[in-house]
């Protein structure tokens, strides 16, 4: 990036340094042309398919899959004992689950309390320093302290087990995307549909062959948590340095040297990220897994929900956000440290080679002390009833906010406003629109911001929608998704820029952003609902509280990350702090940002499925109904054409760089 010191900044616009003129002209000529081919189109094709077709989607056009995935189904149920598919790999593969997390689970038990709290809080000590070796601390005793021990246990055992394959797993897809442009092309369709999937689709086929228990709790929770991973590990590698990447390879380095040496250690912040993300999605999942048979704090959060407790759904809710943060916080620290020439922190006996050995001692020792006082649980006298006073403050909340507050009105005048102003006028407006209209538009926009062949996509993401015969209720899901989206993405993009520009800010939004985003949503989803009713504006509520936090993440860690000689460059040149905020930082953080929107866009869409449950409707009730009966035809259909809403979305929104050999549009 150059910038000229004449004329004066004063006087002249920061862009005009930075924008290549002949280059802009270019690419307005071109999206003018595509814009007069599909005006073009539009003339010749609107009234052919309004005449044979008409307004609604044509059920000519519709293919019904309910019979053919109710046979496969009826197959998996009759042959999960004898195929050889099941008894030679899936079956080791389920057993290989169970042995890990059943490890790890007597692991902790034998321990005991005294054990684990001291291992965990040395270990972090050792990689992390002594605050984090207190969060460490605190949270575990916490955890003891509200009678939650045990199911805290179940829920790390399964949690450690569910992190290391997502982050292994993430990890070579993120390798292989970021290493090679073609397979990127195949796999994020891929990672969109493990991500954009919702649980609730594949619950049901995962149980048809897994049966229920640790191991479909497992792989739904791999599904989920091992995207990120893939996406910020091939965003590291893809967006290396070219200059340091070119004198490596004229040191002679292999293709192996320079992945080891340059592009892993450049790209070290985004796989930190990469795991901070996973670990964030796979302790989101604790609740959904327990409903097919994964125990822990999970299965006592979803017990609570069902009698209408959230103050016992927030004490198990609690240990499932402090084991978030502790396993945050002390991988990332320990990701800083490696590879740095910092030595580890604490006392002697904690920096030295045999400091592993040091604090496998001191556990064991603590370990015994605690079996001999013959308590290798968490005594329950020290237990602490927090349930009591959280439903008194609910039950207050409700009688005082919900309506008659001067001024603002309640909570219930915001969310019939909301519902009234924005979610019915787009839900109106979208199933009003005909079918070719809306392939038309998504064309369009798709065409613009990249090639023929994004268009294409996302066009055909759309009418597979109508061709599996659930338009209507996909357009109605849509608005939701395009309210709650544009919601999160204001308010994401301006924490994040306020986060990125003051690190004191930063250091106090991570934690609460630690908890919106571990914290279950079927905790805060009775509350939500006591506040604003049941309907569609508590379901783009919780939608927004999901997804906020990966979009400010994302935002303040791409803004942070811009080149400092281009700011450099600009404040000698005079420019403002908005000036550098509008012309500088943003335009370089734009794949950082434009990340954020794709997992804006996911996550909103994962959080459909709990709309559904709190009066969403649309393919959210759906794909719920769907596995409550056991119909595998509704549920994964609904799933699918999420699956196909996240695609087009994706397309149209992530711009496509066109191929300098000239091929293609």
């Amino acid at each position: 990036m150059t910038f000229f010191s004449t004329p004066p900044l004063a006087t002249r616009p920061l862009s005009d340094a930075v924008r290549p003129g002949p280059l802009r002209a270019v690419l307005q000529l071109r999206a003018l042309s595509k814009l007069l081919l599909l005006v073009l189109a539009a003339a010749v094709l609107v009234p052919l398919l309004q005449a044979k077709y008409g307004a609604a989607w044509p059920s000519s056009l519709t293919v019904d899959v309910s019979g053919p995935l109710g046979k496969t189904s009826d197959w998996i149920i009759d042959n999960r004992d004898s195929h050889w598919l099941f008894v030679y790999f899936l079956g080791h593969l389920s057993n290989a689950v169970v042995i890990s997390v059943r490890g790890v689970y007597l692991l902790l038990l034998a321990l005991g309390w005294t054990g684990v709290t001291a291992g965990v809080t040395l270990l972090a000590w050792r990689v992390a320093g002594l605050r984090i070796a207190a969060t460490a601390l605190i949270s575990f005793l916490v955890s003891g302290l509200l009678g939650m021990w045990v199911p805290t246990m179940q829920t790390f055992a399964l949690m450690v087990v569910a992190v290391v394959v997502s982050v292994v797993v993430g990890g070579l897809l993120g390798l292989a995307a970021g290493l090679s442009e073609r397979l990127f092309r195949m796999l994020r369709p891929v990672l969109d549909t493990m991500q954009v999937l919702p649980a609730f689709a594949y619950l049901l086929p995962v149980v048809l062959v897994f049966g229920i228990g640790v191991p479909a709790a497992l792989l739904a929770t791999v599904i989920y948590a091992a995207p990120p991973m893939a996406r910020l590990t091939a965003l590291g590698l893809r967006g290396a340095d070219p200059g340091v990447l070119e004198a490596v390879s004229s040191l002679g380095a292999t293709g192996r040297q320079r992945l080891l040496t340059a592009r892993l250690p450049l790209a070290r912040k985004e796989l930190l990220l990469g795991v901070n993300q996973t670990i964030m999605m796979a302790l989101g999942m604790v609740v959904i897994a327990s409903m097919i048979g994964a125990a822990g704090l999970g299965d006592r959060v979803y017990q609570a929900l069902a009698s209408v407790d959230v103050g016992a759904a927030l004490s198990a809710a609690i240990p499932i956000v402090l084991l978030a943060i502790v396993m945050d916080r002390t991988t990332a620290a320990a990701g800083e440290r490696l590879g740095a020439d910092t030595a580890a922190t604490g006392p002697k006996w904690l920096r030295g080679r045999l400091a592993w050995a040091g604090v496998a001692a001191v556990t064991a020792l603590l370990a015994l002390v605690g079996r001999l006082s013959g308590s290798l649980v968490w005594p329950d006298a020290w237990a602490v009833d927090l349930a009591r006073p959280v439903n008194d403050f609910k039950e207050w909340m409700v009688d005082h906010l919900y309506s008659g507050v001067p001024v603002v009105g309640g909570t219930a005048d915001w969310a019939a406003h909301f519902t009234d102003w924005v979610l019915n006028p787009l839900r109106d407006g979208l199933t009003a629109l005909p079918w070719y209209g809306a392939l038309l538009i998504v064309a369009a926009l798709a065409w613009l911001i990249g090639t023929w062949r994004t268009a294409l996509t996302a066009v055909l993401a759309m009418a597979a929608i109508g061709v599996l015969g659930v338009w209507k209720p996909s357009m109605n899901t849509l608005s939701q998704v395009l309210a709650a989206l544009a919601v999160t993405l204001v308010l994401g993009f301006g924490v994040g820029i306020l986060a990125a520009g003051s690190k004191r800010f930063e250091a106090i939004l991570r934690p609460v952003l630690d908890v919106m985003q571990t914290m279950p949503q079927f905790v805060y989803l009775i509350p939500v609902v006591a506040l604003f009713a049941v309907g569609r504006a508590p379901a783009a509520a919780a939608a927004v509280v999901y997804a906020l936090p990966a979009v400010i993440r994302i935002t303040t860690q791409g803004l942070r990350q811009v080149d400092p000689s281009a700011m450099e460059s600009a404040r000698s040149l005079g420019a403002t702090r908005w000036q550098i905020l509008r012309q500088v930082q943003l335009p370089l953080a734009r794949p950082s940002l434009l990340l954020a929107v794709n997992q804006g866009v996911v996550m909103v869409l994962a959080v459909v499925i709990i709309g559904g449950l709190v009066g969403g409707g649309a393919l959210g009730y759906d794909v719920v109904t769907g596995l409550a009966t056991g119909d595998l035809g509704l549920g994964l259909v609904a799933g699918v054409a999420i699956v196909c809403l996240g695609l087009m979305l994706d397309r149209v929104t992530q711009p496509t760089e066109r191929r300098t050999t000239g091929k293609g549009a």
